[in-house]
């Protein structure tokens, strides 16, 4: 695969019925920070277009960047953050409990990062292993006790672990299902690995929360599709597959967790399935002008914060940013704010602090400066993590400092 290619037909439903919705120009890859010897170096960058497919209501890119480029090392560590610990904490006592797990239960998960599910299921009683492209983080898990591959999630690897640990109970792929450009290859992988009685459990960041929360800077290239449950559900049942259950959850602005299971399973479709479908059909999600309006509604949001930001400045105030989570590259390329406006960005993860944000070189550096440097103003850009940050920093208010959430309008908090 060269750095990038297209597609022009619908990634699920495989029709020409692509119609652009979404344009936020050319951007960097979300994750590639730079260190300052790299400063000089030439950047790649990418279109970041939205295509919605007017045949089955599925949401995605078309533009396709390289896995090799995006996910080989990676500097997003899930366990950083403390509420994205307690989450997945929760969702290993919720899985064990919902399928009456047992002690040596196989449990599998793709994208696994640094096993921050893993961890729990292990403490539980079950038999883990994960699979991570991301090499430096495959080898920390691995160190840390959990098994992980450093690859991508195959047919091929699939076989591998089959034949070495028997068949999964229990495949996870959070946050990474809608990373993927060749979903067949991913279920037929899937089918191999997964027990008879199993369940393929999916979450992912949800459409409807995507739209009427004005999530647009979660567009990137990491970010292939959009998942709402109407086209899953046709798309799984083309590989003996269905949709079982589904249930909401409130991580990344809002998420689904997705159950799935093979065609002929006792489990009964809990009635949570049906209700989102038709919650989708009544939010016209599946009506192309729904996203035209969406895209009018960022150009506002937009417009707002760049008026803010730009009123502030020429009062002579500071303004700093907290977090660099990829979501903060399309905000800040898309809104075009750089280093004349972002003094710096302070972040809780070591492995960020010291390096500099994609394209805009915005330098990275610990919270600590927050009180050493003492900004008027911090953009909170990792704003799914907004309260959790105001209320860890309640000293800098305190001392007079005015936190600004962005999204999905800017809003001031001092």
């Amino acid at each position: 695969m060269k750095n990038v290619k297209r597609i022009n037909y619908c990634r699920l439903c495989k029709k020409e019925k692509l119609i652009k919705v979404l344009d936020f120009g050319k951007t960097p890859p979300a994750n590639s920070f730079l260190t300052e010897n790299e400063l000089n170096k030439k950047e790649v960058s990418f279109p970041l277009v939205v295509n919605f497919c007017e045949f089955c209501g599925q949401l995605q890119l078309s533009c396709v960047v390289s896995p090799e480029i995006l996910f080989r090392h990676y500097v997003w560590v899930s366990s950083t953050s403390a509420v994205t610990r307690a989450h997945f904490e929760q969702y290993a006592h919720s899985v064990f409990r919902k399928f009456k797990l047992q002690r040596d239960d196989f449990v599998v998960e793709m994208g696994s990062n640094d096993a921050v599910l893993l961890k729990p299921f292990k403490k539980l009683g079950a038999r883990v292993v994960g699979v991570d492209p991301a090499r430096n983080v495959a080898l920390r898990a691995t160190r840390e006790g959990i098994p992980t591959l450093p690859h991508f999630f195959t047919q091929s690897i699939a076989s591998q672990i089959e034949k070495k640990h028997g068949k999964a109970k229990i495949i996870a792929a959070n946050n990474v299902f809608a990373h993927i450009n060749d979903l067949d290859d991913i279920v037929l992988a899937v089918k191999i690995l997964l027990s008879q009685e199993g369940i393929f459990i999916i979450e992912a960041p949800y459409t409807i929360d995507f739209v009427e929360k004005n999530l647009f800077d979660t567009v990137y290239h990491e970010h292939l599709s959009y998942l709402s449950i109407s086209p899953l559900d046709k798309f799984f049942k083309r590989f003996g597959m269905r949709i079982f259950d589904v249930g909401r959850q409130p991580v990344h602005g809002g998420s689904v967790r997705i159950f799935v299971t093979f065609q002929n399973n006792t489990y009964k479709i809990d009635t949570s399935v049906t209700k989102l479908i038709d919650n989708e059909k009544r939010r016209k999600l599946y009506n192309v002008n729904t996203y035209r309006k969406f895209a009018k509604r960022i150009r506002h949001n937009k417009m707002a914060l760049s008026s803010l930001l730009k009123k502030l400045k020429a009062q002579g105030a500071s303004i700093a940013a907290y977090g660099a989570p990829a979501k903060s590259t399309t905000l800040l390329h898309y809104f075009n704010i750089g280093r004349e406006t972002i003094d710096f960005i302070a972040d809780d993860s070591k492995y960020k602090i010291g390096l500099f944000t994609p394209g805009k070189h915005i330098p990275i550096v610990s919270p600590k400066e927050l009180y050493t440097r003492k900004p008027d103003y911090v953009l909170i850009l990792a704003w799914n993590f907004a309260d959790s940050i105001m209320k860890i920093h309640e000293k800098y208010k305190k001392e007079g400092g005015t936190f600004i959430v962005p999204v999905p309008a800017p809003i001031m908090y001092d």
